[in-house]
C-alpha cells in the first residue's frame, strides 16, 4: 500500500500592515496568483488531495482557497491550529492521524522546511528544497499501511515545485 503526502508551504502573504497579527495576515497578488497555478500544476499531473491538513492561518486558508477550485472532488478540509507555526514533530503528530490515502498539509516555515528534509530519503535536486520558499510544494510517497507508520527518512520523492518554476 502506498500514502502520498502533497505538503505546501503558504503562498506569499501580504505585509502590507505591520500592525496587523500575524495569524490574520492574508496573500498578496502574487500569493493569490501562485495558488492558483499551483492548484492547476497538480490537477494536471493527478496530485489531488482527498483530506487537507491546513493551518487555521489566514494564509494558509488562502492558500487552499486558491488550489481547490482547479481539483477535481471535494476533499475533506481540517483546519489544525496545532499546524499553526508548528516544528516537524508536532506536523508528524498531525500527519499520523490522517486517514486518507493522499493527503494534503499546508504550513509554515521555518518547521515545514525541517519536516520535508527529516521526511524524505532523499533530497530532491532543486536547490531551493532547502529553503522551501512560500508556495513550495513536495510530492512524497510512503510505502506504509496507515499514517500511524510513517517516519523521517520514509517518503520517496515525486515531485517538488516552487511558484517561479510554475510560471516558467
Amino acid at each position: 500500500m502506498t500514502k502520498r503526502l502533497i505538503l505546501t508551504r503558504h503562498a506569499k502573504s501580504s505585509w502590507d500592515d505591520p500592525l496587523m497579527n500575524d495569524h490574520d495576515r492574508p496573500l498578496n497578488e502574487r500569493g493569490k496568483m501562485a495558488a492558483a497555478d499551483l492548484g492547476a500544476w497538480l490537477a494536471s499531473r493527478g496530485y489531488v488531495p482527498q483530506e487537507v491538513l491546513c493551518s487555521d492561518a489566514l494564509r494558509t486558508r488562502k492558500t487552499w482557497s486558491g488550489i481547490a477550485p482547479a481539483l477535481p472532488g471535494t476533499p475533506v478540509l481540517a483546519l489544525k491550529p496545532a499546524l499553526y507555526h508548528a516544528g516537524p514533530d508536532v506536523m508528524l503528530a498531525v500527519l499520523r492521524h490522517a486517514t486518507a490515502d493522499t493527503v494534503m498539509m499546508i504550513g509554515h516555515n521555518p518547521g515545514i522546511a525541517e519536516f520535508a528534509q527529516r521526511l524524505v530519503a532523499r533530497a530532491p535536486l532543486n536547490p531551493e528544497f532547502q529553503r522551501f520558499p512560500t508556495g513550495a510544494t513536495l510530492v512524497a510517497d510512503f510505502a506504509i499501511e496507515s499514517w500511524e507508520e510513517a517516519g523521517w527518512g520514509m517518503a520517496a520523492v515525486d515531485d517538488f515545485i516552487i511558484p517561479r518554476e510554475m510560471a516558467a
